[in-house]
């Protein structure tokens, strides 16, 4: 369960930085909201697996998840570089939260 919730957290993230990019583009009060709920959401589901995951491990894939989540995110709906390092970089940031899942 503690791991459902990491991913759950790692999603939401996601949803809060997507909607960062929105409002700046936007200014409208349904972007600041579900900015406020993805970031919200990714902190409670983050803090329910900390009840069960080491903090370091925890930590490390949530980040680890928003921040590659993001990154494709912008590639496919922002015109964000698609560069294939750039693609290489993105895989070695998921592998090695998969590689903490693993020796967890």
């Amino acid at each position: 369960m503690a791991w459902i919730s990491l991913i759950l957290a790692g999603l939401c993230e996601m949803l809060g930085v997507v909607m960062i990019n929105k409002l700046h583009k936007d200014r409208n009060w349904q972007s600041l909201t579900l900015l406020i709920l993805g970031f919200g959401a990714s902190f409670l589901f983050l803090s329910i697996a900390m009840e069960t995951l080491p903090m370091g491990t925890a930590y490390a894939v949530w980040t680890g998840i928003g921040a590659s989540g993001g990154a494709i995110l912008g590639m496919l709906f922002y015109g964000e570089s698609k560069d294939w390092r750039r693609l290489i970089f993105i895989g070695m940031v998921l592998g090695a939260a998969i590689g903490l899942k693993l020796i967890s």
